[in-house]
């Protein structure tokens, strides 16, 4: 396998994150521990103590007396390269249709170091909130681009990574979105899956690098595309993934254009089980959300892009009940502008509640959302919640400053009722990326930099 994995000298070296004002574990039992600690032996989770019991010895002690301990976030549906058209004025007051028509032009200059400088930004800027694991549609492949550029970003900054080979066939011409010059070959995609998939693609336990199949949408990709690819993730034993339903809009083009629901469409054409999950979903109908129960599918909510582009409030609560898997995803950050997966979980509290009244959702269901709700959506068992055998993913959140001064009469719910902060600690597969709030995998100071420049040229063409 291409992806790296934690260098065999540090299986036993082992980490304590001793005395957490809460230990949210997120397991089972949903049980949160004052006063718990928690040890990691290379990269998994070796235990998990009560306050009282006997601590055991460890290379490193991590006091958490004034953090909230938990599992990493899980971030399902991000672009990183949309990091580079953050606030662009041409998009910044359109919905969804009118914004991709603007920044379609702009993206079609990316270049490779373009794809690899703004997936470890928008990595970078995903670890500092807490995020362990993410996901990137990346679907379109100017001027030598390919998903290599993002696995290389994710393998030098060490985040836990879903690569997804996402694709664009049907441009304007034959009556999709997308100009005819961002659009690819069906044959040539499809060959570059399994390219990618053979290469990259590590179905182990505690795997730092998946591949997902992914084209882009319906109103970008024919149907034969969608059932191939399908078929393709069956046979290699990969996940699905591709945008469903995200406006009124959206759903017009698959009545007007299949005759059929996006729901629909999805499980005619083999885009529905629990290796399949879809971004947006906000116009999923109550027989879309059957379908989805039914049959395991995925949904990752994205309420900032959602709110952003005005394209309405998912029904998650509705998604939920019905036992929908659903995960949170920050999106593209053009559609968004930030990656902060706590300020997402925020804001997915609050979006509820607008739409939906104040029991919609409380904290601790959101933030269920972002851990074992996205682990239950990207197909992993190894990764959501915090007990023996689990990966070592951990983030430490330290609730004792201003920002939550008064707010600890419940430290967990404080994380979102109160301003979103920082990760103070942060650890991915037993390796500790943030510490005292600062990366310690990448410089940010120069690669904001590049990333900025890199940035005027992309939009200044």
């Amino acid at each position: 396998m291409a992806c790296r994995v934690i260098r065999e000298q540090d299986m036993t070296r082992t980490t304590l994150f001793k005395n957490a004002l809460v230990l949210l574990t997120m397991d089972h039992a949903r049980r949160e521990l004052a006063g718990g600690s928690v040890l990691v032996r290379g990269n998994r989770i070796a235990s998990v103590h009560a306050a009282g019991d006997s601590l055991p010895a460890a290379d490193e002690v991590i006091d958490c007396s004034r953090h909230v301990v938990m599992p990493g976030l899980i971030n399902t549906h991000h672009h990183m390269y949309q990091s580079l058209t953050r606030a662009v004025p041409a998009a910044q007051d359109a919905d969804l249709f009118a914004w991709l028509k603007a920044l379609y032009p702009i993206w079609a200059r990316l270049t490779p170091e373009m794809i690899h400088v703004s997936t470890q930004t928008a990595m970078a800027e995903l670890m500092l909130s807490g995020c362990t694991t993410s996901s990137d549609h990346l679907y379109i492949y100017p001027n030598g681009c390919r998903l290599d550029d993002s696995i290389a970003a994710a393998q030098d900054i060490g985040m836990r990574f879903h690569a997804a080979r996402g694709a664009m066939s049907v441009g304007e011409s034959k009556g999709g979105l997308p100009p005819d010059r961002v659009v690819e070959d069906e044959p040539a995609i499809l060959k570059d899956m399994q390219r990618l998939v053979e290469a990259y693609h590590d179905p182990s336990e505690c795997s730092m690098c998946r591949v997902v199949l992914a084209p882009c949408s319906p109103f970008s990709v024919s149907t034969d595309l969608m059932r191939e690819s399908a078929a393709m993730a069956r046979t290699f034993n990969v996940s699905l993934h591709t945008h469903l339903a995200e406006n009124d809009d959206d759903v017009a083009y698959s009545l007007e254009k299949f005759g059929c629901t996006p729901a629909q469409y999805a499980e005619d054409l083999g885009w529905t089980g629990p290796d399949a999950w879809h971004a947006h979903c906000v116009k999923l109908d109550d027989d879309g959300i059957n379908r989805f129960a039914r049959t395991g599918t995925g949904v990752a909510h994205c309420p900032c892009s959602n709110m952003r582009l005005a394209s309405g409030i998912a029904p998650v609560g509705k998604m939920r009940a019905a036992g929908v898997n659903v995960g949170l995803g920050v999106d593209g950050s053009a559609s968004n502008d930030g990656a902060h997966m706590l300020g997402e979980a925020r804001q997915a509290l609050l979006l509820q509640r607008v739409g939906f009244g104040p029991a919609a959702m409380t904290a601790r269901q959101s933030l269920e959302l972002a851990t074992r709700g996205g682990a239950a959506v990207l197909n992993r068992k190894d990764i959501g919640h915090i007990a023996p055998g689990m990966a070592a993913d951990i983030v430490a959140f330290d609730v004792g400053g201003l920002d939550h001064a008064g707010a600890l009469h419940d430290p967990v719910a404080a994380l979102l009722f109160a301003a979103p902060v920082r990760a103070a600690f942060s650890m991915i597969n037993g390796r500790v990326v943030v510490r005292d709030g600062a990366l310690t995998t990448a410089g940010v100071p120069a690669l904001v930099r590049r990333h900025n420049h890199l940035a005027r040229i992309l939009v200044n063409g």
